[in-house]
């Protein structure tokens, strides 16, 4: 199904029944300053460990981290954009950072479908975020995918009878 927004065509995502246990996304990213400071900006979040190379030196993590829910953000906009992808919605989050993830840092996350509950209409994701250091992400998402919409076509035939 394609839908409209603000003048563009736009594809909504896959629904329930249109996805299987073990459908995976992966994408690399980079985190660069700008990325940062637009992220705290937003959230008008000053934790100097996040912005002030002098303070995190003086920490023991020695360099300025990543904020974790920048983190949440990017697996937030893969499930939204991808994986089922646009017009789902997330319902529950569990997550955990084992390892901080530093300014510079290239990410590699994968999200991965290990349930599918067809009496709630949902599904579990699984998603893992990973650089040099080791595992910087680790949790499930529970998200209600894109529904099945009939097509205008079909709609507006009804509306003759």
């Amino acid at each position: 199904m394609v839908y409209e927004l603000i003048g563009k065509r736009r594809k909504i995502g896959k629904n329930l029944h249109e996805l299987a246990i073990g459908d995976s996304y992966q994408e690399t990213r980079k985190v660069e300053d700008r990325d940062i400071l637009l992220y705290l900006g937003l959230t008008d979040d000053a934790n100097p460990l996040y912005i002030q190379h002098d303070y995190a030196s003086q920490t023991p993590y020695k360099r300025p981290l990543v904020p974790p829910t920048m983190l949440i953000g990017i697996a937030s906009s893969m499930i939204s954009m991808h994986l089922p992808g646009p017009g789902c919605h997330i319902l529950e989050q569990h997550l955990k950072y084992p390892n901080p993830l530093y300014h510079y840092s290239e990410i590699d996350i994968e999200l991965e479908i290990i349930q599918i509950n067809e009496e709630d209409s949902t599904i579990m994701i699984q998603v893992k975020g990973k650089n040099g250091d080791g595992t910087v992400l680790d949790g499930t998402f529970l998200v209600s995918p894109a529904s099945k919409l009939e097509s205008l076509t079909a709609q507006s035939l009804r509306n003759f009878n």
